[in-house]
Formats: structure tokens, C-alpha cells, sequence
């Protein structure tokens, strides 16, 4: 027999090794090995940057998704009453964009709301512009009240109305102003923890409001009427649909409701969709407005996307494994990965939501289970 040494772990005897270089087994036939020789070697395995899967295949592969997300819910009241004092301190020049992070509480000072979306609440006063930026990170804009600002993005200018959405596709110049004599207040969600994780994220801070080349509703009459103009490119990979009005949307899941176009899980539910594919308004944020009808009790659904939901209108109760989670006109809350869940409502109640589902589908990892 040979025995080799474990180079810096001198205070580790040798270890035993038969003529064919095997390690050298207990007399008894078992395969116990000195613990501290194994300390050793795993001692000169990190000093060249290396690790042992054998050790550390439990906590990277499970047998079900797993996620730190909790669920939660944002009550608007209170979110409304914080944003406003905020306005009395920060203005829009001080904070660029006034908003506050929904951050999730299980994973508290990440500023996540999920793994790989960042939610927030964002406030824009009478008078004020929150100048012109772009970024790599793709955002979208959910209206939860007031109506009058405005967001403009490459050059169109969209009024902004409760339960409007609105598409800020990567890379896009866009700015906000309220020309009203009111706040108004809207979700923000977009993929910025997609492009820290890619390493992939930009930002250029142009400082200026942008001039307007289109009218509002511009992109709807262009793209939204099933006919496109010649010469148009079809492949892009966002919708060219800047604003998905509610006034427009409303009236879709009213007649779905009275054709009796239910969906057992969901309710009756809408897909914002690209107008040229019919695929998702993003490549990595998918959304929905359901309207669920008065007496609704939803049946048990789970998917491997993290999902944020906003009210509409109405109330209702959403129940994910033991818990449950009241909500009301202008509530934000999630429902985590892969966590059993259903809605329920006495009375008429719309939901909006949004996820990662399309990111997620165009990696082959989606699914969903009833």
C-alpha cells in the first residue's frame, strides 16, 4: 500500500490507499472514512475554488419549487397615506421617480417582490414631470387612482385612467407629468432583478421631457384594430401597443361574463396580448384582468410563476394554503411560486395580474397544476 498527503492540511494523517490507489477500507468492510481526513481534503478542494457536489446537491436541486416569497398583501389606504406624506419631502427632481418598493417580507433589504420582479408604488403630484430615462429593464404601469399625468414613452403620450396599463418596453425613452389638478398613483413592476441576475442592465438619464410625436392612443388605433400599416414590422418582441385602456378592457369581461365564459380557477380572465402574435405584451412580464362574478369560489391552482395582483373593483379573498388574504379596491398582493391558491368574492370583484410566466414559458420551465 501507498499513502498520499492532503497538501495544507498537514495536521491530517495520511491517507491509506491499497496498491490500485483506492482508499484503504476499515477491517470490518464498512465504508467509513476518517473524518478528518475527508475535513482535509475538502479543505484543499476550496483552496482551488472548487466544491463538492456530493455535499451541496441538497440545497441546489429540490424536489418542488421553493421560494423565499411569503404571501402578502399592500393595503392601498396605507400605501396612499405614505406616499402622499412622501410628497411633502421629496419632490420629483430629488427622487427621479417617486416610488416605494413593495418588498417582499421574506426576503427583507433585497428590494424584491419577487425573486425576479421589483414592484413599487409610484406618485407623480399636479404640475409635477418626472423627467425622461431609459433603461434595459422592460417596465409596466398598472393605474390604482386618480387619472390625468400621463406617461410618455418614444414619443406618445398616453393619458393615464384607473385600470389603464400601460407597456414600457426595454430600452424605451419615457417620461411622467400630471397635468391635472390631482394625484395619481400606479403600480410599478418591472424585471430589474431578470438583469442584475444577466448582468445585463443599462441606464441613461436624459433629464429633459420628451417632445410628443404621437397623440394619445396613437399605437392603440395603429395596431389594435387587427389591420397594421404597410411596411410595419411584425417580428418585435414587445407589443407596440403603449396603453391598454380599462375603458377598452372593461367591456370584454362583461360580455365573456355573459356568454358564460368562466374559467373554474380564474374567473373570467383576459390575456393582454401582443396585437401581432397574439403573444405576451413582454418577453418577460405576462398579464391578465379577470373579473370574478358575485358568488365566485375558485378552485385550487398553483403555477411555478410568482404572481402579483392588484384590485380593481370590488373585493374578495384569495387563500394560499392556510392563509388568507383580504383585499379591496387599490390592495396589491402576491401569491408565491408554486404555492396552492384561490380566490374567492361575495360581490363582483376585477383583479389585474402580471408575472414572469412569459420569461419562464421561453425557457421550457413553466407549469401549472390544478
Amino acid at each position: 500500500m501507498t499513502t498520499a498527503t492532503i497538501r495544507g492540511a498537514a495536521s491530517v494523517a495520511p491517507i491509506t490507499r491499497r496498491a490500485d490507489g483506492a482508499p484503504d477500507r476499515p477491517v470490518d468492510g464498512s465504508n467509513r472514512v476518517d473524518g478528518r481526513q475527508r475535513n482535509g481534503l475538502y479543505d484543499e478542494i476550496a483552496v482551488h475554488h472548487m466544491a463538492p457536489l456530493w455535499e451541496k446537491l441538497r440545497g441546489l436541486v429540490s424536489k418542488e419549487p421553493e421560494s423565499n416569497c411569503i404571501p402578502y398583501v399592500w393595503r392601498f389606504e396605507i400605501a396612499k397615506r405614505l406616499m402622499l406624506a412622501a410628497g411633502d419631502f421629496i419632490t420629483a427632481e430629488d427622487a427621479m421617480r417617486r416610488v416605494l418598493i413593495l418588498e417582499n417580507p421574506g426576503m427583507p433589504g433585497k428590494g424584491l417582490t419577487t425573486n425576479t420582479l421589483l414592484g413599487g408604488i409610484q406618485l407623480i403630484l399636479p404640475g409635477e414631470i418626472a423627467p425622461s430615462h431609459l433603461h434595459a429593464a422592460t417596465a409596466v404601469r398598472f393605474v390604482l387612482d386618480g387619472e390625468g399625468a400621463y406617461t410618455q414613452v418614444d414619443g406618445e403620450r398616453c393619458i393615464m385612467r384607473r385600470g389603464d396599463f400601460v407597456v414600457t418596453p426595454s430600452l424605451a425613452l419615457h417620461d411622467h407629468g400630471n397635468i391635472s389638478d390631482q394625484p395619481v398613483i400606479w403600480l410599478d413592476v418591472l424585471d430589474l432583478p431578470m438583469m442584475s441576475f444577466f448582468e445585463a442592465g443599462f441606464f441613461q438619464h436624459v433629464g429633459r421631457k420628451q417632445e410628443s410625436s404621437r397623440d394619445d392612443g396613437d399605437s392603440l388605433l395603429r395596431y389594435g384594430s387587427g389591420a397594421v400599416p404597410e411596411g410595419t414590422d411584425t417580428t418585435v418582441k414587445y407589443s407596440p401597443i403603449v396603453s391598454y385602456p380599462y375603458a377598452r378592457m372593461r367591456p370584454i369581461l362583461r360580455r365573456l361574463a355573459q356568454a358564460g365564459d368562466v374559467d373554474p380557477r380564474h374567473g373570467v380572465r383576459i390575456r393582454y396580448a401582443n396585437p401581432f402574435n397574439g403573444g405576451w405584451v413582454t418577453p418577460t412580464i405576462g398579464s391578465h384582468l379577470a373579473l370574478l362574478p358575485a358568488g365566485f369560489m375558485g378552485r385550487g391552482y398553483r403555477s411555478t410563476d410568482a404572481t402579483i395582483f392588484a384590485c380593481v373593483e370590488g373585493k374578495g379573498v384569495t387563500t394560499v394554503g392556510s392563509e388568507r388574504l383580504g383585499w379591496t379596491a387599490g390592495d396589491v398582493f402576491i401569491v408565491p411560486g408554486w404555492k396552492r391558491h384561490w380566490h374567492s368574492a361575495d360581490q363582483q370583484a376585477v383583479l389585474f395580474s402580471l408575472s414572469d410566466r412569459p420569461a419562464q414559458q421561453a425557457l421550457g420551465i413553466w407549469r401549472e397544476e390544478e
